[in-house]
């Protein structure tokens, strides 16, 4: 079960080896992905609180990342934040997902990616419930439930 300390550390010195690598131009990216997804995904960007009706719905399944089908989540680990983004305590596999620290915005934040394509999920808090006091705010155009 990852901790706070486990993420920091992360960041810090590098993130655990993903099972493969997934790496594409930006072109076949933008073919692959809708708009919204290109520009969540490939451009860091966020789309609006609540614009999603996946943040509520707490069904059994798996979520996978939009650019490569790589397992993120097991809905067993969402939760409702109350936040308007799907919102997780652990990544379905330690190696799923990477941690970058993010500065932009005038904020420390550390940056959930999907350790096999790169592409940006969201962000991560330690502000979650407990056990772990993680919650991993996901953008929900970056994902896909199975």
């Amino acid at each position: 079960m990852l901790k706070w300390n486990d993420v920091i550390n992360f960041a810090t010195n590098g993130n655990p080896t993903p099972s493969k690598k997934v790496v594409k131009t930006d072109e076949q990216w933008r073919m692959q992905l809708s708009e919204d997804e290109y520009y969540v995904t490939r451009k860091k960007g966020t789309e609006r609180p609540g614009s999603s009706g996946s943040c509520t719905l707490l069904e059994p399944g798996k979520y996978v990342c939009i650019c490569c089908d790589n397992l993120l989540f097991d809905a067993d680990e969402k939760f409702d934040s109350g936040t308007g983004w799907p919102s997780f305590t652990q990544p379905a596999t330690i190696e799923a997902i990477g941690y970058v620290s993010d500065t932009s915005h005038g904020m420390e934040r550390i940056e959930v990616v999907c350790n096999v394509c790169d592409s940006h999920l969201g962000h991560i808090f330690p502000d979650g419930p407990l056990p772990t006091g993680l919650r991993y705010c996901v953008n929900a155009a970056s994902m896909k439930k199975l």
